[in-house]
């Protein structure tokens, strides 16, 4: 599997793993519609948003292996 990291960029992960989009919901990053998903990597968004970036990416992660199964 590949995983999500906080360098990764937004749009990236959004575009490689949809199923991320409930994860960023959940923290009311509308990261989608958001020019800078483009640009910023995960850490980054997190932080502007006030959320552990390490939480952040944790829970894309799980996100992730729960769709597989």
């Amino acid at each position: 599997m590949e995983k999500v990291t906080k360098e990764m960029s937004i749009i990236d992960v959004v575009q490689q793993f949809p199923e991320s989009l409930s994860v960023f919901q959940k923290y009311g990053m509308g990261c989608v519609g958001c020019a800078a998903a483009r640009f910023e990597n995960l850490e980054a968004g997190a932080k502007v948003h006030g959320v552990d970036p390490e939480v952040l990416v944790r829970e894309i992660n799980e996100s992730i292996e729960e769709d597989k199964e």
